[in-house]
């Protein structure tokens, strides 16, 4: 019987755990070599050819960075979605009315709720391209207030029209991933859930009033849109009657992109119902499994 001298691998990089245990382990044929059970331990020392303050400052200290931003994300997520949807209540219930009115305040209520949208998604959002397009819809948005008078009202009304679906898509994309991420349901999440939905009569409010702009007669019982402030009441009523499949009647589609718009728009708001309480309801049964 021969017997073999083993080394750790020096691949592995492991560190022997005080409790260790040995034993003769076969490594060929008719030899043995007395091997130590020992527990691997990360970044148990400096790679070769580096030293270890390199290490730790090229490794560690992004690392850590980034799990606290994260940790502090994760931290202000439920109080954004309260924070976001009593700013969507007080746009829809209240600012459209004061709108319809001609009450200059309902303009500061409706710039309070672009400017939290924007700090919103940029907390909140761990992707580049929610960021990237709700920088896009902003510019749009802008451009169509800064065009000048050769500009024609089509391209105003496709800029700010359009520029406000970005917006209201991107920060319905981040709250989404904040509603059905994996985790405990909550009251703030289920309040995350009226945002989105909100978020759907927003973004066909706003296709809506597109169409009305373009066609002036694609709703009947509408006169010619003229480009107040009270118009956005007027879209956002029908959005949201369409939304709830209440329908009064009192406002008709008859252009057939608004017709389609309203089908959809109809659709979607039954669907989200049922997938939503589904996807909640799993969520948490899952979470209470793993407590």
């Amino acid at each position: 019987m021969r017997f073999a001298a083993c080394s750790p691998s020096p691949v592995l990089r492991e560190r022997e755990d005080p409790a260790h245990r040995a034993g003769w382990v076969r490594v060929g044929e008719g030899a043995f070599c007395l091997a130590t059970t020992t527990r691997r331990v990360r970044n148990a020392g400096p790679m070769p050819g580096t030293s270890a303050g390199r290490n730790n400052r090229d490794s560690v200290v992004p690392g850590n960075w980034r799990t606290s931003f994260h940790t502090w994300q994760e931290r202000i997520r439920d109080p954004s979605l309260t924070a976001l949807l009593i700013l969507e209540l007080c746009v829809i219930f209240l600012a459209a009315p004061l709108a319809a009115k001609g009450m200059p305040v309902a303009r500061a209520i409706g710039e309070t709720l672009v400017s939290a949208v924007v700090v919103i998604v940029v907390l909140l959002s761990h992707r580049r391209g929610a960021i990237v397009a709700i920088l896009l819809g902003l510019a749009a948005m802008s451009a169509s207030f800064s065009l000048g008078p050769e500009w024609s009202s089509v391209a105003a009304s496709l800029l700010r029209r359009g520029g406000n679906i970005i917006l209201f898509s991107a920060l319905t994309w981040v709250v989404a991933h904040a509603v059905y991420a994996p985790g405990r349901i909550t009251a703030r999440r289920l309040q995350g859930a009226v945002v989105l939905y909100l978020n759907l009569a927003t973004i066909f409010d706003s296709a809506f009033s597109l169409i009305w702009e373009l066609s002036p007669s694609a709703f009947a019982g509408l006169p010619a849109p003229t480009g107040g402030t009270g118009e956005l009441a007027t879209m956002m009523y029908f959005s949201l009657t369409t939304l709830t499949t209440t329908g009064y009647g009192d406002m008709v589609p008859l252009d057939p992109f608004a017709r389609s718009l309203a089908n959809l728009e109809s659709v979607l708001g039954q669907f989200y119902l049922a997938i939503t309480v589904a996807r909640l309801v799993t969520l948490e049964l899952e979470d209470r499994r793993r407590r």
